[in-house]
């Protein structure tokens, strides 16, 4: 499935734009080991998400490309369980593939996000913008989008 989106300003947790003193290069940095050990190497994306928002879609997750629950990523909140599903930005031109992160929501304490919101773990990309209109293409045995 291809839909076009708009990329949406974040809360800066991820990226640690937000100078939050307990997660001080963001919490993509800190997760990135244990996701690594649990068999799924992000250190190739940009240790931030790009987020973007699918509205009027409805995001239903089907069968993800990984799933981990229970993760303790640090001592200043609960485990939490995440997703990951495989996706392509295209961009001016451009074609990034990269991943969905989605942590679960029912276990996620804070930087709450809309439920038209997927954040987006890609390589750097440049010249992009918020308000940028993107395409995307996702695997609807992965997740889809639904009217």
């Amino acid at each position: 499935m291809k839909i076009s989106a708009k990329v949406i300003p974040g809360h800066g947790a991820a990226s640690g734009k937000k100078n939050d003193e307990r997660y001080p290069s963001g919490t993509i940095a800190l997760q990135a080991p244990f996701f690594k050990e649990l068999g799924l190497d992000i250190y190739k994306y940009h240790p931030g998400t790009l987020n973007i928002d699918v509205a009027p879609y409805n995001i239903n997750i089907s069968q993800p490309k990984c799933y981990f629950e229970n993760v303790k990523w640090t001592s200043h909140i609960p485990s939490e369980n995440f997703y990951f599903f495989d996706i392509a930005l295209y961009h001016l031109g451009s074609r990034y593939e990269g991943l969905i992160y989605m942590p679960d929501p029912k276990t996620k304490t804070e930087h709450e996000q809309s439920k038209s919101t997927l954040e987006l773990l890609l390589p750097k990309i440049e010249n992009v913008v918020y308000g940028s209109h993107v395409d995307i293409e996702i695997d609807d045995n992965q997740i889809n989008l639904t009217l």
